[in-house]
């Protein structure tokens, strides 16, 4: 199978050719696609070198499958000119999520929306897709009625750039360095934090913020779900961390959410607060699980859950979800 890969040279394309490899996606030809400052340079994938080409080129390849990882505009002048050639398109922007045409998809909650007519097909935001992962089991149980998020995130969300600025920082501090380093924020973020992802909007709420309330009801398939988010950046490497304070219209006992959330399809339950055990972003790195922990219920109101919650943001935030919504098309017969 044909693949291209659109961004490949970025933090997330680069974690994409890493998670096909180590799923064993079934590439018979490998197609980089970057932007024309990288044409002509090489990416290795499973100990080989392929060239970058330009996207002209890579739609002439026709792969059966393209993963843009490119940002917004060129998922949005692109992404259709691969449609229209019959490449099925799974895009990690935003470009595309919230386009009543187009479905926003995690494979373990909405995989059967997709059918053979979808070419272009949305990756959720790194945040929303860790959160669903692990209330939709429970929203089926017990009725979710309203969700209070607040995050943590890794400053690999942003990019190289965020990653460079906070090891500038951390080296200046500890070797007292005057070398150069980027800043992709406004203020440090090393010994820091930041509570603003994206830019503000009109009502207040970051646009990262709003990707969380509307994408959790696109996905979960409920517009009465109520959400309210607040998305903060911190100067951590290995994956978001989220706190969630989820309201039921049932009441729920405690061990059977737990049971639920143990046996549901890409979760681990870390929760052994005697033995402090919980998740960290330095245990999720890497890894494609989305780890739960600090169960307990809401005494101040009735049928409400808290919850911890982390994950890999460039792996089940991103790469890993895009690759098993190839995954899943190509098992059913849904790609060309």
């Amino acid at each position: 199978m044909k693949v291209a890969v659109v961004g490949a040279t970025g933090l997330v394309g680069t974690k994409m050719l890493q998670v096909l490899s180590e799923r064993k996606f079934p590439v018979t030809e490998l197609i980089p696609v970057a932007s024309e400052r990288s044409v002509g340079k090489e990416v290795i994938f499973e100990g080989k070198p392929y060239k970058v080409v330009g996207m002209q080129e890579a739609i002439k390849a026709k792969p059966a499958v393209a993963i843009f990882s490119a940002g917004g505009g060129t998922s949005l002048e692109w992404a259709p000119k691969f449609a229209e050639a019959g490449i099925t398109v799974i895009d990690n922007s935003s470009a595309w999520r919230m386009d009543p045409t187009k479905k926003l998809v995690v494979p373990e909650i909405n995989a059967d929306a997709i059918t053979p007519s979808d070419k272009i097909i949305a990756n959720p935001n790194c945040s929303t897709i860790q959160m669903v992962v692990a209330l939709n089991p429970l929203h089926k149980k017990y009725r979710i009625k309203r969700i209070v998020v607040s995050t943590y995130q890794s400053v690999t969300g942003t990019g190289k750039k965020a990653v460079d600025q906070l090891m500038g920082e951390r080296s200046k501090a500890l070797k007292g360095s005057n070398g150069e380093y980027p800043m992709a924020y406004k203020y440090p973020i090393d010994l820091n934090v930041i509570p603003q992802i994206d830019v503000f909007l009109d009502n207040g709420y970051t646009k990262e913020e709003m990707k969380m309330v509307k994408e959790t009801k696109k996905i979960m398939r409920d517009e009465s779900i109520r959400v309210t988010s607040t998305t903060v950046r911190i100067p951590v490497m290995g994956g978001h961390s989220e706190s969630v304070n989820v309201e039921f219209e049932n009441d729920f006992d405690l061990d059977e959410v737990k049971q639920l959330l143990a046996k549901s399809e890409g979760v681990v339950v870390v929760d052994d607060p005697s033995s402090q055990q919980y998740p960290m972003p330095m245990d999720a790195h890497d890894k494609d699980e989305v780890f739960v922990g600090r169960l307990r219920r809401d005494e101040s109101q009735p049928n409400t859950l808290n919850m911890w919650i982390v994950s890999d943001n460039l792996r089940k935030g991103a790469a890993t979800n895009a690759v098993q919504i190839a995954e899943y098309c190509a098992k059913n017969g849904l790609l060309n």
